[in-house]
């Protein structure tokens, strides 16, 4: 367990769900982790899996569908590079002009790293942020998705640090 932090919880999974407004429309969805700031409470993130939809097969044209989670809202899918990131993840379809026939590819984020990390991020505000953006499709897409962590207490100085750094990185 991080140092100035004390569980409070067993490992909880959050199941989540973001679904385009449109097709090949950007759309984020904010999950409540009903977090006491007042109890210095926090979620220590251990695991993330993301499972975006199957790009549509249209002849000619590149298909994908891209997802993010993220511990602050977004204004367009971010990847790994972004400070806030804690996962991303595609799958795409690529074809020639022309071609009716595709290639698909899927590209992950490790779920979970392959180490003995602790933990893969703290999210300190009450909230986490899923994207997702489909490109070249005929239908809306989606990502599910379940996040695995537990709370956890911190002290008012840990607390007051996690929560600057996650806002102030956004």
């Amino acid at each position: 367990m991080p140092t100035g932090l004390k569980a409070t919880s067993s490992v909880v999974p959050i199941g989540f769900l973001a679904t385009e407004t449109g097709a090949n429309t950007f759309t984020q969805t904010s999950v409540d982790l009903n977090l006491s700031p007042l109890d210095r409470e926090v979620f220590v993130v251990l695991a993330i899996n993301l499972d975006p939809s199957t790009p549509d097969s249209v002849a000619g044209t590149t298909s994908s569908v891209v997802s993010s989670l993220t511990t602050t809202s977004q204004t367009a899918i971010v990847g790994l590079d972004s400070a806030n990131c804690l996962a991303a993840s595609a799958n795409v379809i690529r074809q020639n002009a022309g071609s009716i026939d595709g290639t698909s590819f899927q590209t992950l984020g490790m779920e979970t790293p392959p180490s003995n990390l602790e933990y893969i991020g703290i999210i300190a505000t009450n909230d986490f942020f899923v994207q997702v953006l489909g490109v070249g499709n005929t239908n809306a897409k989606q990502v599910a998705g379940k996040l695995y962590g537990y709370r956890a207490r911190a002290t008012a100085d840990i607390f007051a640090a996690l929560v600057q750094s996650e806002v102030l990185s956004a």
